[in-house]
């Protein structure tokens, strides 16, 4: 004992009867003793010591209640007791292996225990709720720093109360008595301090004490569960009386079937011999047959292993050791904790998870504070299902999001799992606990389906659509089930992951059961092969070897007259680009490169390296002088073949050849996402896996202990693989059998009749395989995947089948042969030269390549790789630069600055990589600069005068695919794939043609849009083609801006409009404007087509305007009259056509100028004064003209009234977006995954 702490703790007072006496120096002696515990060592000694000497019983708890006015001895008091309190496992960091800590662990622990008893005191918990009480009713401006500082201390000395952990053994409590910590509970209630949690809980104010809050509720409930306190003081159901008989039942027909086992057991005769037989085919340890010693009717229990010692099962393989039972506590407290759910869920739950998961996402919090949110969520929601479900109390974690959060932690968790071996018990019930709030989310978005209320299953279906739909949340039962160690996660938890899986699969299925097709997503792992290259070997380097490579090499280069062809020269770059090693200290490599070509006895690629380097390198004529003869050369490369260059250790490594296969590889994974149409039946196939099945056969082995549900799960589960998919080879495994043999020898087999129904159909199935197969029996050892199930059950597939066909002798002859011929020939493919000529047509490139690599004919694949497009040209020399910039001088007056350049080019490069060049050299200052101009109009022509409409309209869009098309380039270039000049000027003609073909609108169509246009008018929904047009424009400049096509969603926000998308003539217009309905059920709002372009949105917006289709429709009646004035509706059509894409233009121009309103105008003015002069010809034509200016008058001053409207809708579409829980979330991202399909297809 240390005596310095027993005076200390003298100094502090003593206890009389119930009145404590106080020393003069007891604010001194407890801040002493806190100082004591900050340095006390590594076995808490000081805490050990002052927890056996009884100081917070017989000292701390009387000064609190008796000394409370005295608020800094009150402080010190709460601060010391916060600090006594706190867990053991906190104190030691974690529970010690060596003994002589475990032993210090488990007396702080009983130290603990008996401070836990000492604080079941309604006095203790009054003084405390009082003094918060006080606390709170102040306003943040009166409170102190000390004021909140004393709040947190007495919610940490409250949560550390509530954590301690009972003892059983000192307890020795049943169900329905009151426990320490159910005295502790009572007490908590009868202070008000359970209100003050609450309070907590709800008020705005004091949302910084959330995480405390949660914490000591979640411990206040530690011993409950939630089926126990919803029918605490209520009688049992009708369905709890059902389900208690049949369980009664099973066991008294289980006590029943023991008895009469037994007395059949019993023999005839009552004497102590039992008898001595011998057992015919069953030999013992020598030769002869076992001679057994007992009565014949307990010989079917016999063994081998009776009298042998039980083998040991190593720690490391022990099966996880499950987590304590709970308890039922006394019924007052049961219902005062019932009282407190209700108020909770009613006031407080969607308030506080909101606050706890801010801080969870924003780390916040301390680690693992996300436990207690699972927890919350798992035990608040089930209590909410069971006591009159109302979906609204719960809205908070009903969301994708909380599903996201839980799939993400399940992860994690099993990540830390394999990882963190040595707290793997930890991690597997954190895993667990995320699990059963993944479970109880299933269960109540189950239960909003059997929901009275319209709305509350339509939110469930679109929550399950949303389930349903990614792929994260459809297979995690998949890799829990594949991934389940029984050494590291315990039974219950297998027992919740089947029936979990259970009501998924449920679940989903009657989702599909109403649905013609079911599109979900997919992510493909796409792996790109990244062949690791094989260093050269560094061949023989004696005298004789080097002299002879040099006479094939010297032979070689000189009867090729030092020319090198251009597709070697353009494949050799002699320095890595993207390496972090400096250009100059790659020289050497670049030397080392060229010595493996000439060991290598190609004597051209040498050449080409040397070249090459010599340009990147010109300084110190290391390579040779830029004038340099070919006999120079060749003397150069001499010296370098026998020069003694420095290698790296890796380079020098030879590697083994695989089969002679250049194909091992590092995988570099990227995620491919598309959508699928979804097939419940090949989902179920997912299941069909032996890692998957054995899990279940685990669970079914405690069949006795399981619960009717579980079974159920389990064997629904099997007769899944078993029946639906007839797989029931699956389960012919002797492990299996045993079990089954187990079920059905059960003397109460009639209370698992489930069971023994499906053990009898695999059993007999077996037996009518085994009559075809005899190997069937010899199978029964293993597991078995799918292609074995296959196999034993079709038939076994014939040696050879699936090998590589072999190569003869003469085969290789010819190969060799033509090999040798096409080496030296120019040809860019050898190995497409090759295939045609061989006599065996049905060799395939792979193979072709594997045999040459094993023949030696080629050193690895990569040699032989498909050459990619491009010209792999990466440096610009100086004459290149000078070439260029030449170039630039001389065109850049011109109309096509960009495509001159490219044709006079003299290396072919890519039209993104001379933009780039020509930014970098500063020759121009923005890509903008090289766009292809425009043409002047004649005078004659300024405003469309005398321009058909094709010429007008084909103008138009070569502005608007500048910007697009440079892009296009951008991307290209950044992909690494390089294209010709006449490949894309070919595919922009192309295009420009397609999109110049759909943006013709027929005039008749237009004539039937503006009659349902004035329709509409006519009844009253001006203000729903206003939002139409709106949009349309909005599309279009977006658009033109971003050049990208997307479907955009009408949303209507207004009662007006969504009136309007429920009448059908309005939904006839939209689909005669080209817009799309949705597609399916997933979709909910009618779509701008992604295919519709600027001009043709622009147009349909025109179409709306009141007013034209009466012109239109006029003219069309006058054109009956007679071929003359059909002919004038003609030219009239063709010139409404025109002065609807010039309003088109000039709409575009004032949204892309503002600046220049005035210019636009002024344009306006002279369009409409040319088109009068050239439509004055006839009446008919002035009319059309009159309409037009009258089209352009009115745009103008609609155009204010657009901009006014786009604000409201920005503002409004904003409000909406940035609501998280928006409905049409999933939407948004369903059309995000199309946009990436559609791309995909373009690329394809």
């Amino acid at each position: 004992m240390n005596c310095e702490i027993l005076a200390t703790c003298s100094a502090l007072g003593y206890l009389e009867g119930d009145n404590y006496h106080k020393e003069t120096d007891c604010l001194e002696s407890v801040k002493d003793l806190i100082r004591y515990l900050r340095h006390e060592d590594d076995s808490r000694d000081v805490r050990r010591q002052l927890g056996a000497s009884q100081i917070l019983q017989n000292d701390l708890l009387p000064l609190i209640v008796q000394f409370r006015q005295d608020k800094t001895l009150f402080d010190a008091c709460i601060r010391l007791m916060v600090n006594l309190t706190q867990p053991a496992v906190l104190c030691f960091g974690k529970v010690p292996d060596d003994p002589v800590f475990t032993h210090h662990f488990m007396e702080v622990t009983s130290h603990l225990q008996a401070y836990k008893e000492a604080f079941a005191s309604e006095r203790v918990f009054g003084i405390l709720s009082e003094t918060l009480y006080n606390f709170l009713q102040l306003d943040w401006e009166q409170r102190q720093e000390e004021d909140n500082l004393l709040i947190e201390r007495i919610l940490l000395l409250v949560r550390n109360i509530l954590h301690v952990p009972a003892d059983p053994c000192e307890e020795k409590k049943v169900d329905d008595d009151a426990s320490i910590h159910d005295k502790v509970l009572w007490a908590i209630h009868m202070s008000g301090f359970d209100d003050l949690v609450k309070f907590l809980a709800s008020a705005q104010s004091e949302q910084q004490w959330s995480m405390h809050v949660l914490e000591i509720i979640s411990l206040m409930f530690r011993d409950q569960t939630a089926e126990l306190l919803v029918s605490a003081g209520h009688s049992r159901s009708a369905e709890e009386k059902q389900r208690d008989l049949q369980e009664l039942e099973a066991l008294r027909q289980k006590e029943n079937a023991e008895k009469r086992s037994r007395t059949l057991q019993r023999g005839t005769r009552h004497s102590r011999f039992g008898g001595c037989f011998v057992v015919q085919g069953l030999k013992a340890i020598g030769d002869k047959d076992v001679i057994y010693h007992r009565r014949l009717h307990k010989f079917k229990s016999y063994t081998h292993d009776e009298g042998k010692a039980v083998r040991r099962v190593p720690k490391r393989n022990q099966r996880a050791s499950e987590c304590k039972e709970q308890r039922r506590s006394a019924l007052n407290v049961r219902l005062f904790l019932r009282e407190f759910c209700v108020d909770f869920l009613e006031n407080c739950y969607n308030r506080l998870m909101y606050l706890v998961k801010e801080n969870l996402i924003r780390e916040q919090s301390q680690q693992h504070d996300e436990t207690y949110y699972l927890w919350a969520l798992s035990f608040f929601m089930a209590f909410n299902r069971g006591n009159n479900f109302r979906a609204d109390l719960v809205s908070e974690t009903m969301s994708i999001r909380a599903f996201h959060f839980i799939e993400r932690n399940i992860t994690n968790y099993y990540e830390m799992l394999l990882t963190d071996r040595k707290e793997a018990t930890s991690w597997s019930r954190r895993m667990h606990l995320a699990l059963k709030a993944y479970q109880e989310l299933l269960l109540t978005v189950n239960e909003m389906d059997r929901s009275h209320d319209e709305g509350i299953r339509q939110s469930s279906n679109v929550l399950k659509s949303n389930i349903f739909y990614m792929m994260e949340f459809r297979e995690i039962f998949l890799t829990l089930l594949r991934k389940y160690d029984e050494t590291k996660q315990p039974g219950t938890y297998l027992k919740d992951l089947v029936e979990t899986t259970h009501l998924f699969l449920r679940m989903l299925e009657r989702f599909c059961k109403g649905r013609k097709n079911l599109v979900v997503q997919r992510k493909r792992v796409k792996r790109k092969k990244s062949h690791n290259r094989k260093k050269q070997s560094v061949a023989e380097t004696s005298p004789e070897a080097l002299a002879e490579t040099w006479k094939i090499v010297e032979e070689e280069l000189r009867a090729s007259g030092f020319q090198l062809s251009e597709s070697l020269t353009g494949s050799i770059i002699p320095f890595d680009a993207t390496s972090k090693i400096p250009l100059e200290e790659q020289r050497i490599e670049a030397m080392v490169r060229v010595q493996d070509a000439l060991l290598a006895h190609t004597g051209p690629e040498a050449l080409a390296l040397l070249r090459a380097a010599r340009e990147v390198w010109p300084d110190g004529n290391v390579f040779g002088s830029p004038d340099v003869e070919p006999e120079e050369e060749l003397e150069l490369l001499k010296e370098i073949l026998h020069a003694n260059l420095p290698r790296s250790t890796a380079e020098t490594l030879v590697e083994e050849e695989d089969d002679g296969i250049e194909f091992e590889e590092e995988e570099l994974e990227s995620i491919q996402v598309s959508e699928t149409e979804f097939n419940f039946k090949d989902f179920i196939k997912k299941f069909a896996n032996p890692s998957i099945v054995r899990p279940y056969i685990l669970m079914l082995r405690t069949y006795s202990k399981n619960t009717p549900h579980t079974n159920h799960c389990v064997v629904r589960m099997l007769h899944r693989l078993a029946v639906d998919l007839k797989m029931d080879a699956l389960l012919f495994q002797l492990s299996v059998f045993h079990l089954f043999n187990k079920i059905l020898s059960d003397p109460a087999a009639e209370a698992y009749k489930e069971l023994v129904t499906f053990a009898k159909f695999v059993v007999n199935r077996f037996f009518s395989v085994a009559a075809q197969n005899n190997k069937a029996f010899v199978e029964l050892l293993f597991w078995k995947n799918v292609g074995a199930v296959r196999e034993m059950t079709e038939g076994y597939s014939k040696d050879g089948e699936g090998k590589k066909p072999a190569w003869s002798e003469e085969e290789e002859e010819e190969l060799r042969k033509l090999y040798m011929e096409h080496r030296d020939s120019d040809v860019p493919d050898i190995v497409e030269t090759l295939l045609p000529l061989l006599s065996n047509s049905s060799r395939t490139r792979r193979q072709v390549v594997t045999q040459l690599v094993r023949m030696g004919l080629v050193d690895n694949a990569k040699e032989l790789k498909k050459q990619k497009k491009g010209t792999g040209i990466v440096l610009w020399t100086e004459d290149q630069e000078e070439e260029l910039q030449m170039l630039f001088e001389e065109f850049k007056d011109s109309e096509d600055v960009l495509g001159n350049i490219m044709k006079k080019l003299t290396a072919k490069r890519s039209r993104a990589r001379v933009v780039d060049k020509l930014l970098s050299m500063g020759l121009v200052s923005e890509r903008r600069e090289l766009y292809k101009r425009r043409r002047r109009r004649a005078p004659g022509k300024s405003s469309g005068a005398g321009m058909t409409e094709e010429e007008f309209l084909s103008g138009l869009k070569q502005d608007d695919s500048v910007d697009g098309h440079y892009d296009d380039e951008e991307d290209d270039d950044e992909s690494g794939d390089s294209e010709e000049d006449e490949e894309q000027e070919r595919e922009n003609s192309q295009n420009v043609g397609k999109r110049s073909q759909s943006s013709h609108v027929r005039v008749a169509g237009r004539a039937d849009v503006g009659a349902i246009v004035n329709s509409l008018v006519q009844e009253g929904m001006s203000g729903p083609l206003m939002w139409i047009q709106n949009c349309l424009n909005k599309t279009a400049n977006d658009r033109e801006d971003d050049g990208l096509s997307q479907p955009v969603p009408l949303v209507p926000l207004a009662e007006e409009n969504e009136e309007a998308m429920e009448n059908k003539t309005f939904l006839k217009l939209l689909g005669k404007l080209g817009m799309r309905a949705p597609a399916n059920e997933q979709e909910s709002f009618w779509r701008i087509s992604e295919k519709m372009s600027p001009l043709q949105l622009r147009s349909a917006a025109a179409a709306l305007t009141p007013g034209e289709g009466k012109a239109e429709s006029s003219e069309e009646l006058d054109g009956s009259n007679g071929p003359a004035e059909g002919a004038g509706d003609e030219r009239g059509a063709s010139g409404e056509q025109r002065a609807q894409a010039l309003r088109a233009l000039l709409l575009a121009r004032k949204r892309k100028n503002p600046t220049k309103d005035s210019d636009a105008a002024s344009d306006a003015n002279s369009d409409e004064d040319s088109i009068s002069l050239t439509k004055s010809r006839s009446q008919e034509e002035k009319t059309s003209t009159k309409r037009s200016r009258r089209g352009l008058s009115d745009d103008e001053e609609m155009e204010n009234e657009l901009d006014s409207s786009t604000t409201v809708n920005m503002d409004v579409d904003a409000g909406a977006d940035s609501d998280g829980e928006d409905i049409s979330a999933p939407v948004k991202r369903r059309r995000k995954m199309v946009l990436i399909d559609d791309e995909e297809e373009e690329e394809d």
